[in-house]
This record gives structure tokens, C-alpha cells and sequence, in this order.
């Protein structure tokens, strides 16, 4: 199991070279001459207040291989007060489904490869590394808002549905030191070498769906080069009753920082 999570996790390294998006036309230029980030910043700021259900997505397909990976998270979180239950899984892996709950700078894991079935792995929060390029730590989804909120050169797309209601769409970019925010030294050097080598800035898109309420309900980070890597998480459900019970101190296993809780 661990030969595949590293196969895994070298496929995306190592494939992540030229990078490019979406062409923009010449029209798109009058649409960014205002920067709308203040707007995406106060939908952020306003749906961190509450509580919500969180449906995830992460794709990972490398140029070479007609495989895309793809983890589906799902729960509900209390973004205000820092407590959350997630599910986590790999699809068309075999593999079962992890569990996470999220209690202040504590999050259990359980279902993972790094522990013994039916214990929870303790981790700290806010000492977690990712070993993913668009994945946040411990899949934390307050990790993705806190990227989007460096969004530059922002333009309004014009309206969408979302969760079935109408959502502003808006688009921009994070620069390179935000996608990789608390990413491991290994990964982060790894793509660093493969910036330099190449010449390429590696862009990384970005977009945010708010409602007329001024929520963001929904948020991707998209990057497209040699292969295609996107996140995207959908909020619903604002309100929610969130229920994050911590585990029994004796079914817990303690883990240091350098550790890797989710073998997949």
C-alpha cells in the first residue's frame, strides 16, 4: 500500500512540468480592469462565520497516462469554531474510506495505513504538511479559503448556478508561494527545481462562486501543464448542526509533525 501511495505522490511531482490554462481573449481585458478581490475576500471572511456541508474533489492526471485520481471528500464543518467530521476516499482504489474528525489544533485520523486498524492517528493541525500540489493538509478546508484569499487580478464572470441558486463567478490566480503554503521541504524543492528548469511560473487558476448572500459556495484551484491537478469544494447546507466528538484517549495514537497521517 505504501508503494502506491509513493507512486502516486511521484507521478504528480514529476509530471508537473509546462504549464498553461484557459486561452483569454482580448474581451476579457475591460473585465479585469477592476480587481474584484476585495469582494472574494469579504465572501470568504463572511462564510467562515458558519457552519456548512463540505463535498470535495481532487483530480490528479499526469500528460501520459489516461488515469486521473481522484479523492472525494465529504462532511460537514463548523468553520467558526473549528470543529469538523470528513470522509476521504480514493476512488476505484479498494481502498476504505478514512475518517477524520477535526477538534481545535487536533485532528484524529482513522482508517489510515500509518496506524493499526481501529485506532486514530492525533495529529496537529496547524503543524500538518502537505505532500499534494492543491491539496490542503489533513484536507483541511480551511486551508483552501485561506489560499483563495490571495487571489489577485480578480474579474467578475458573470453568473452561474450553484447548489441550484444563481452565484457570482469570480476568477484570478494565487502566486506561487500561497499554492504552496505548508507544503513538505521535499515536494516544495521538488517543483522548485522543475520552476527553474523549465522557465515556467506554473500559474495557478483560481475561482469562487458567491451567492446573493455574499457566501462562498463554491471554490477551485486549477493548474493545467504537463498535467492537470484541480481542487474543487462546494459549501451547502450554511447552518448545519456540526457533531465532532474526540475519540477515546485509548484508541488514539499521538503523531509527530513529520509524520504522514494519510498514506493516501
Amino acid at each position: 500500500m505504501r508503494s502506491s501511495y509513493l507512486l502516486l505522490a511521484s507521478v504528480f511531482l514529476f509530471c508537473t512540468a509546462c504549464s498553461g490554462g484557459p486561452d483569454r481573449d482580448s474581451g476579457e481585458s475591460a473585465k479585469k480592469a477592476v480587481d474584484h478581490g476585495a469582494a472574494v475576500s469579504a465572501a470568504i471572511e463572511r462564510t467562515s462565520t458558519d457552519s456548512a456541508r463540505v463535498d470535495e474533489k481532487i483530480e490528479l492526471q499526469s500528460a501520459d497516462s489516461p488515469t486521473t485520481y481522484v479523492f472525494a471528500i465529504a462532511g460537514v464543518f463548523d468553520l467558526a469554531g473549528d470543529r469538523g467530521r470528513l470522509t476521504v476516499e480514493l476512488e476505484d482504489s479498494g481502498w476504505d474510506p478514512v475518517e477524520e474528525v477535526f477538534v481545535g489544533d487536533t485532528v484524529y485520523v482513522r482508517g489510515s495505513r500509518a496506524v493499526n486498524e481501529g485506532k486514530w492517528a492525533s495529529a496537529v493541525r496547524s503543524e500538518a504538511l502537505t505532500r499534494y500540489f492543491l491539496r490542503a493538509p489533513l484536507n483541511d478546508p480551511e486551508h483552501l479559503l485561506r489560499q483563495l484569499k490571495g487571489m489577485r487580478q480578480v474579474s467578475n464572470e458573470g453568473e452561474e448556478q450553484v447548489n441550484g441558486s444563481p452565484a457570482v463567478r469570480y476568477r484570478g490566480t494565487i502566486d506561487h508561494a500561497t499554492a504552496t503554503l505548508r507544503m513538505t521541504t521535499e515536494t516544495k524543492q521538488g517543483l522548485a527545481d522543475l520552476r527553474e528548469k523549465l522557465g515556467d511560473d506554473m500559474p495557478v487558476y483560481a475561482d469562487v462562486w458567491v451567492d446573493g448572500k455574499g457566501r462562498a459556495v463554491q471554490a477551485r484551484l486549477s493548474y493545467f501543464g504537463a498535467m492537470k491537478a484541480v481542487t474543487t469544494m462546494t459549501l451547502s447546507d450554511f447552518g448545519t448542526p456540526v457533531k465532532a466528538e474526540v475519540p477515546s484517549a485509548s484508541q488514539v495514537v499521538p503523531l509527530t509533525a513529520g509524520e504522514d497521517v494519510l498514506l493516501a
